[in-house]
Formats: structure tokens, sequence, C-alpha cells
């Protein structure tokens, strides 16, 4: 009498298998989406940091934060594509900035950042919402402060013309 042997898998070992490899790739997933939210998060403070060193350039050619010699004050309001008029965040380069800022946190969404120039454009502050904790901002200021803030309704993280 002769065995017959058959080679292959079974159809359980198969499933089990299959199995093993979808909960390690969702894992792997669950991570990655982690690791995109961070990268978001760099690039949102990034380009806040970036709009520090061009709004020097304006002080040092204006001898204010505007992008003329005559002053224009921004009310704590929503950042809004294109720049407030006449204010150092109608510059091209600091405008770009916070566009870039805000794709990487909500994509077209300006309604929760946050512009303010005080008054006689002696001082400024910016805030754009993070991307993995919605509920903070990243706020960058005249003085040289960068750091996240809890908006409170309306003040968009700010207190003054500074961030809070």
């Amino acid at each position: 009498m002769t065995k017959k042997f058959n080679k292959g898998f079974t159809l359980i070992e198969l499933l089990v298998v299959i199995a093993i490899i979808g909960i390690l790739s969702s894992v792997v997933l669950a991570s990655l989406n982690t690791a995109r939210g961070k990268g978001a998060d760099a690039a949102i403070k990034s380009n806040l940091a970036n709009i520090r060193a061009q709004a020097e350039i304006l002080y040092d050619t204006n001898g204010i934060y505007d992008i003329d010699a005559t002053a224009t004050a921004v009310a704590v309001g929503a950042c809004v594509a294109g720049g407030a008029a006449n204010s150092l965040f109608a510059n091209t380069n600091i405008n770009n900035q916070i566009v870039s800022a805000v794709a990487a946190s909500t994509g077209t969404d300006y309604t929760n950042t946050g512009c303010v120039v005080g008054a006689g454009a002696t001082a400024w502050a910016v805030s754009v919402p993070l991307k993995t904790t919605t509920t903070d901002s990243w706020c960058v200021d005249s003085t040289g402060a960068s750091r996240k803030v809890t908006p409170a309704s309306g003040d968009r993280g700010f207190s003054g013309s500074g961030c809070k």
C-alpha cells in the first residue's frame, strides 16, 4: 500500500496567515497616520517661524511691521488668503507662509487662524491650528515667542498683539 502525500497548505493555515498579515498592516498604517500628523505640525511650525524673518525685513525697511511706512493695524481675526489689505500680512512672502501653514493644518479653512497687528504696527502675531490637536494652535509673534496656545472663544490665542 502506498501512501499519498498532498503537498501544500490547508485552508485554515492560509486563513491564519492572512489574518496575521492583516493585523500587522493595520498596526503599521496607524503608526503612519500619527507620523503624518506630526509631520503636518512640523510644517505649520516651520512656516510660521519663517514669517518672523520676513517681518523683520519689513521692520528694517519701514521702521514698522507693515508693507510701507504707513501703519496698518489689524484687529484679531481670521487670516485670509491674500492677507489683510495694507498690513504686513499682505506681503507676498508672509502671506505664502500663512497659506502653506493653513494648507498643512486644515486645508483651506481659515476660520480658526488668527492674525493681529497692534496699533502703530509695532507688534504682530499669527496663530494656526495644529493638525494633531485641532483645539490647540501654534502661535508666533514679534517678541520672538513660538508656542502652543489653546485659544479661548474669539481670542485666537492672543493677548493684545502677542501670543498668550
